[in-house]
């Protein structure tokens, strides 16, 4: 019998707004979800660091039985989407890619904002969409530095975190944008204060129900649906603070689940501790 469980990963907290949208269109699908909060933020990382803690992350969940997975990482897509295809390539994989394609259609000033990590502005991924996609667009580009911890700290609307978007998203608006690509997974969770800085002229684009749609077709594709009816509850793991983690997916989710440890071994390998 096939395997069914979807495993999902990113730094952090940030692929939680990815399994959201899954969870929403494939609510009796088995997903395992792992948070590498020993390392976040990615998005400061070398490619080649967080390529070798992709790897190591797919060989985890793998291990605990996925048979698909969702790199719910806007870096470490970047970094490793093609690497771990090369190395796994029995493995459905599906990873996240800057909606710069839909901006660029819907744009109407023809300048949009893309908020993204610094590694993913680095990452031959991002400039092929942009080379693809973005003929004719002005794209405006900041890394936001500190926001993915604002929001790994669970501060969606404090003062720092508001000074952050402020930064990045002022000086868009007084250069026209009218649409706003989110390139990191961490950020939908604040888009209520990006709508809040921007107005309500300025369109946010949040990629990931998109991302659960191409997750549900590829699941489709490799006969891989779970075929029940009732929903199951997802698997957490992190490499941080399980009680931490517990705490922000009923913050984010609005969900209570348990979280397991999982520890990064000398050989850099994940093990699971219960």
């Amino acid at each position: 019998m096939a395997v069914q469980s979807i495993g999902v990963f990113d730094s952090g907290v940030g692929g939680l707004s990815v399994l959201r949208e899954v969870r929403a269109l494939l609510p009796a699908q088995s997903v395992i979800y792992f948070g590498d909060q020993a390392h976040v933020p990615y998005g400061a990382r070398s490619l080649e660091e967080v390529r070798s803690f992709s790897h190591s992350v797919v060989n985890f969940l793998l291990g605990q039985g996925a048979g698909m997975i969702v790199v719910a990482c806007n870096t470490a897509s970047a970094a490793a989407l093609h690497s771990l295809r090369e190395a796994f390539p029995r493995v459905p994989f599906v990873g996240m890619e800057p909606a710069v394609k839909p901006a660029a259609e819907q744009t109407r000033s023809g300048v949009v904002g893309v908020l993204a990590t610094v590694a993913t502005f680095q990452g031959a991924l991002y400039a092929s969409v942009v080379e693809r996609f973005a003929h004719g667009v002005t794209l405006l580009q900041n890394p936001c530095p500190g926001l993915v911890s604002q929001i790994e700290k669970g501060d969606l609307e404090g003062a720092e975190t508001r000074k952050i978007l402020e930064r990045a998203l002022h000086p868009m608006l007084e250069k026209g944008i009218d649409t706003v690509v989110l390139g990191c997974t961490h950020y939908p969770f604040v888009i209520p204060l990006i709508e809040e800085i921007t107005g309500p002229d300025v369109r946010v684009i949040d990629p990931a129900p998109a991302v659960a749609r191409q997750t549900r077709h590829v699941l489709q594709a490799n006969a891989l649906v779970s075929e029940d009816s009732l929903p199951v509850e997802p698997r957490f793991y992190t490499s941080g603070s399980p009680q931490s983690f517990s705490a922000l997916i009923q913050q984010l989710l609005g969900e209570t689940h348990p979280v397991h440890q999982a520890t990064w071994q000398s050989d850099g390998s994940v093990l699971a501790m219960d």
